[in-house]
């Protein structure tokens, strides 16, 4: 009988696709939650606060693979931490996947620093692991430019440039990673295709019809320099396929339908 495997995040963007993939190979799912849920088709969720710890040693009973995906502005290395040295008391935990930025090492940002901060821990825990960085999900792209182009000017950070990628491919690459044996540090995953952030704003603004003045700024410091350095990119690794132009037009056609049923009813 397959394992249980332990999902942090497994009702985020990332952990909806991951999950079924996980279910699909035949093995019983954990899913940390902030709240108690009723399971369901071998789907077990558990009340766990990461920032504390509190309720990881429950969680954790039996469990030899942990795919740790949750995260958020602030708090990864402090949530990763907390798992992680409960994993080390249980002593039964035989493999942790991380997920990971591209260029966390590189960005003086809060979140790249707080991610390569998680990196070491879990590195440092004598855990067999398995890390894999990710370009920036299409949904998240599709958030920020949407945002961006709420004001009247579009505010275009020069030499910023990203290459995003479907979460879907990296749900399943994390799950080939997870059922195989601990890899180390994996080839990072990005898109097919890099773009600056003004072409990502303007894919988006000519999808849904708008039109908005443009005012170019050159992001200073440290942070711009390793954004034109091009840290945050993967050219040289392998790529996911699905395009944002491909995402895009999905997504807003989505959008639309939903709308549309609204309507309807």
């Amino acid at each position: 009988m397959a394992s249980t495997v332990l999902v942090t995040g497994g009702t985020g963007l990332l952990g909806s696709h991951v999950v079924p993939l996980l279910r699909d190979a035949g093995h019983e799912v954990r899913v940390l939650s902030r709240h108690d849920r009723e399971p369901g088709e071998g789907v077990e969720y558990v009340a766990v606060d990461l920032t504390t710890g509190d309720g990881l040693d429950a969680a954790l009973a039996g469990v030899r693979t942990v795919l740790h995906l949750a995260g958020g502005p602030k708090g990864d290395d402090v949530s990763t931490r907390n798992l992680v040295q409960e994993a080390q008391r249980t002593g039964a935990v035989e493999h942790v996947v991380l997920i990971s930025v591209i260029g966390a090492d590189a960005l003086p940002i809060g979140y790249f620093v707080r991610k390569a901060e998680s990196e070491r821990i879990v590195e440092d825990s004598g855990i067999p692991y398995t890390i894999l960085r990710a370009a920036q999900f299409h949904d998240l792209t599709l958030k920020t430019v949407r945002a961006m182009a709420k004001a009247p000017v579009l505010v275009a950070p020069g030499g910023v440039r990203w290459q995003p990628v479907a979460a879907p491919e990296v749900a399943a690459r994390l799950v080939e990673l997870a059922l195989g044996r601990p890899a180390g540090r994996v080839a990072d995953l990005a898109g097919p295709k890099v773009y600056t952030l003004e072409e990502l704003q303007r894919s988006y603004l000519d999808a849904v019809g708008k039109r908005r003045l443009r005012l170019p700024v050159r992001v200073p410091g440290k942070v711009g320099k390793a954004y034109r350095s091009g840290a945050n990119l993967a050219t040289a690794t392998p790529t996911g396929t699905v395009s944002w132009e491909r995402f895009l037009a999905a997504r807003l056609a989505d959008d639309e339908a939903q709308v549309g049923a609204g309507i309807a009813e």
